[in-house]
């Protein structure tokens, strides 16, 4: 079997990023991969300006502390003053542009309007006091966004006050989806809304599907596929054709009726199989051939927290890189106390459900089968505890939260 490390590296290593590009409007890039770097032709702010509220000045004309000055003008953001006389005030507000002459701004709480049109400075500036320069954010001709970022609503907003009205970026990415197992219902099928004998639920396909949408894919969804050979195969071919990931859950175990990994090495390769990692060992990935290529395939485990816990560890990065995501695409983890003991260590690499408490330590939940969904729910995150470690209460163990972990 191979290490979470190990796994992770080979997925990472054989990706394919996708290299199509298209120009989207800024406003519907939010989760895009950007395919261009992006320069600012402009400097941000574009002129000196006030970030208060207050007076512009000439810092030599309040030396006293105590200055009456003329307010000889009124400067709104999106206007442009008359050049500050000496011994006048220009009352100003935040955003608006620096009229030539002043050097400083003094807040409105610094001063106090007078008659006839004056104010009293009640400070002594100094000079560049609440002014923001001209191009202290960015400089025109600087690099703002490098090629490969996801964008979030922060890089949005940087190329919208740039001017950038659109983005290339590179095209969706195509993921399929099928489900296997005879056993899987739809919520609303079971007939008078009771399940057959041994029938489940299939939960993972609501899942899988939120996870993809989460990070921007394209999805084909094939549904419950039969548990045969055939059926299987002809659902990978077709899953192949238009699809750049396949993703199915079920049947990649090694029973009669697991026919997954028996269908991949006939439609294409299987190059990876078991991972050291509770929950989660059975782990497939290879590619599926079509004309002219293949389509990479990972095949999840059945049970829905196995599902759940290896689509965040291994597919979600892998999905990234797919997407031409080219920084750092693997979770922080954050060092926290454990107010609880997990005296028996496993061989494997554990990802334990946990729970942030008042105390800002982490509690435990306390079944952590592979099939009790509700974990994940209860949770916020996952303890990544290493193969052949305990926990004693009180020991700093690695969090990874799930709000990390879904976009």
């Amino acid at each position: 079997m191979l290490s979470v490390r190990e796994a992770l590296d080979f997925l990472q290593g054989a990706a394919r990023p996708v290299r199509d590009t298209e120009v989207v409007p800024t406003l519907g890039a939010n989760g895009r991969v950007l395919a261009v770097a992006q320069v600012s032709t402009i400097d941000v702010p574009s002129a000196d300006n006030t970030q208060m509220d207050g007076y512009a000045v000439r810092a030599a004309d309040c030396a006293s502390g105590a200055a009456t000055l003329a307010v000889t003008q009124r400067i709104p953001a999106g206007t442009v003053g008359k050049p500050l006389e000496a011994g006048s005030a220009a009352r100003i507000f935040t955003g608006a542009m620096i009229p030539q002459g002043a050097d400083a701004v003094v807040m409105q709480e610094q001063c106090e309007a007078g008659p006839g049109n004056t104010v009293t400075i009640k400070h002594v500036p100094q000079a560049g006091e609440w002014i923001r320069r001209a191009g202290e954010d960015i400089e025109a001709g600087g690099a703002i966004l490098a090629a490969g970022t996801r964008l979030r609503s922060q890089e949005l907003g940087l190329a919208a006050s740039v001017g950038l009205a659109n983005l290339p970026v590179f095209r969706r990415l195509r993921v399929a989806v099928f489900f296997t197992g005879d056993e899987l219902t739809m919520p609303g099928e079971a007939p008078g809304g009771q399940l057959a004998p041994g029938a489940i639920y299939n939960s993972n396909r609501f899942t899988l599907r939120a996870l993809l949408e989460n990070l921007g894919c394209a999805i084909s969804d094939f549904g419950i596929v039969p548990d045969t050979l055939e059926a299987t195969r002809e659902t990978l071919r077709s899953a192949a054709r238009q699809n750049d990931l396949i993703i199915t859950s079920g049947g990649v175990s090694v029973g009669e009726e697991d026919h997954i990994k028996p269908a991949v090495e006939a439609e294409g390769r299987l190059n990876m199989w078991q991972i050291a990692v509770k929950p989660g060992k059975p782990l497939a990935f290879g590619e599926v051939d079509r004309a002219g290529g293949s389509a990479f395939f990972l095949g999840l485990p059945g049970n829905p927290v196995s599902s759940f816990v290896t689509f965040l560890l291994f597919v979600r990065p892998f999905i990234l890189r797919l997407q031409g995501v080219s920084g750092k695409v693997e979770p922080r983890a954050y060092a926290m106390r454990a107010d609880f003991a997990w005296p028996k260590a496993d061989r494997r690499n554990e990802f334990l459900r946990v729970r942030i408490n008042d105390g800002g330590g982490l509690d435990l939940f306390p079944n952590q089968s592979s099939g009790v969904l509700t974990s994940t729910v209860w949770g916020d995150g996952l303890l990544d505890n290493p193969a052949g470690q305990s926990i004693k209460t009180g020991d700093i163990v690695r969090f990874i939260p799930f709000s990390d972990l879904q976009h």
